[in-house]
């Protein structure tokens, strides 16, 4: 062996026994997402017009100047007197409001306290995340420190790292939440059946997590039973009465959450989503919409809002915020009767679905711009740099439906073999693995049938967030344990409790 070999090796041997696989993965986001989110011009997400809502619930309000659509704001005023719209509640609950206002919070101590500037969200959303990926690089790599275990490191941050969601960080959109939040889940739940000393931690961090998503907005709330069937396996974990006990004052939680959720909509907000379901949805390639409005108990006017939007730029036949279209429409086409509606037209569902699978990767929201003013970018300009991942995905993953659906019977197969293994050999590794890949999966065929029947094809980047999130999470599940040679005989032994 040359020198320059055995040189090679004892350095090879030194930086894995210093820097962990999880290490590493924390430091290569951190350096990535850091710089674009807090090292001037900052990036993000521009306002797409529906920030007005979210801004007057947290006390902030636009500056002169405020741009929408095509640049970024990275300053909000701070509202220091009695605001009549946060009195009133108006707008619902959603989770996000805890991180927002610990942005502000933090803004106020350390910047000013009549000026908000948006990086201190995004450092609100940056280190939770660091954390998140550092904890699921652990998961899926320990416990060993080879050179897959760094390759894996290096794919995971190149996936979630990915600009296309990380620039959200620094805007009011909800994508940072569900992207922390189901990372650390998943985390959780893989460590959860190989670790001795930190069970209770690693179960209450995913109840967290899973009530966190859920309450990030209301859509989430049928999303409820996804993590009630990831939470199933930890019962083959948790033995005793009591710790089985707290599993289901978890799960009662977390559909709590789902329930307040559903109901937490307000007269406004369900009349808008009902409008763009029945607009971008009931309307969107109907070659004769007025004769399947009249079977459907709709008067055939209605078939002149296609396509239109709750708050039209232009004018429109029909205004949506009218007290007859109240009356006619929105006031009783809700899920029930859109639903009914696709039933009887099962083929246009379809269509409406493929087109759903067709964006499910396409992760980059186009529609706004990702710089501020004067920073010397065109109006609407996109930030390219770190985008590898969603890109590929976007150019190359099957764009129909179907195709997810075989793909989620055969992952459910390949695991569900695994979890039968470990079950006969009284391991619970394969079992806790197989009903969390299960609520993933179950998010990948839900949540596009979801945003069809509740908000149609409208912004459909954002829309099927967690679905692409999910079936990322369960793919590199899959590729993790095939290099680690433990996809079908996991082994309990692994009992790692240090890094």
């Amino acid at each position: 062996m040359s020198r320059l070999q055995e040189f090679s090796q004892r350095t090879g041997r030194r930086v894995t026994r210093w820097l962990s696989p999880a290490t590493f993965a924390m430091l290569f986001a951190a350096i990535v997402v850091g710089g674009l989110l807090f090292i001037p011009p900052i990036h993000g997400l521009a306002d797409n017009g529906g920030f007005a809502q979210i801004l007057a619930n947290n006390g902030l309000y636009p500056l002169g100047g405020y741009q929408t659509v095509g640049y970024l704001n990275p300053q909000l005023g701070l509202m220091r007197y009695y605001d009549e719209v946060r009195a009133t509640g108006w707008g619902g609950f959603s989770s996000q409001r805890l991180f927002v206002g610990l942005a502000i919070g933090l803004n106020k101590l350390f910047f000013s306290t009549s000026r908000f500037d948006l990086r201190f969200l995004g450092l609100v959303y940056y280190l939770p995340f660091v954390g998140a990926v550092g904890l699921l690089t652990r998961a899926l790599t320990q416990p060993y420190r080879r050179i897959r275990s760094y390759v894996l490191a290096a794919v995971i941050v190149l996936v979630f790292a990915d600009t296309s969601l990380t620039l959200a960080f620094n805007s009011f959109y909800v994508t940072p939440i569900l992207l922390i939040t189901a990372m650390t889940m998943v985390g959780s739940l893989l460590l959860l059946p190989r670790t001795t000393t930190y069970r209770g931690r690693l179960m209450s961090l995913y109840f967290l997590s899973a009530a966190l998503l859920i309450t990030s907005q209301p859509q989430n709330a049928t999303l409820t039973v996804s993590y009630v069937i990831m939470t199933v396996g930890g019962f083959f974990v948790f033995r005793h009465p009591a710790q089985r006990l707290g599993l289901v004052l978890g799960l009662t939680v977390l559909v709590a959450c789902g329930v307040t959720m559903a109901l937490a909509l307000t007269p406004q907000q369900r009349s808008i989503n009902r409008y763009q379901a029945f607009t971008h949805g009931v309307l969107h390639d109907t070659k004769d919409p007025s004769s399947a409005l009249t079977r459907q108990g709709v008067s055939q006017q209605f078939a002149l809002m296609r396509e239109n939007d709750y708050y039209p730029v232009n004018f429109t036949e029909l205004s949506p915020d009218t007290r007859y279209v109240r009356q006619h429409l929105t006031r009783y086409v809700g899920a029930g009767w859109v639903l009914t509606y696709y039933v009887h037209h099962l083929r246009q569902l379809r269509q409406l679905l493929d087109l759903a699978a067709a964006n499910l990767m396409a992760t980059q929201v186009k529609s706004v711009g990702n710089y501020p003013p004067h920073s010397g970018h065109a109006r609407g300009a996109q930030v390219k740099f770190f985008t590898l991942a969603s890109t590929t995905a976007g150019a190359f993953f099957p764009r129909r439906f179907a195709f997810d659906a075989l793909l989620v019977v055969a992952l459910i197969m390949v695991f569900g073999v695994g979890a039968y293994n470990d079950l006969r050999q009284q391991r619970t590794y394969g079992v806790v693995r197989f009903f969390l890949v299960v609520g993933l999966l179950l998010n990948l065929l839900l949540v596009p049938l979801l945003v069809i029947l509740t908000t149609g094809v409208t912004n459909l980047a954002q829309n099927l967030l967690l679905a692409p999130i999910s079936l990322d999470l369960a793919l590199l599940i899959l590729v993790a344990d095939l290099l680690n040679h433990r996809l079908w005989h996991a082994d309990d032994r692994q009992v790692i409790d240090d890094d």
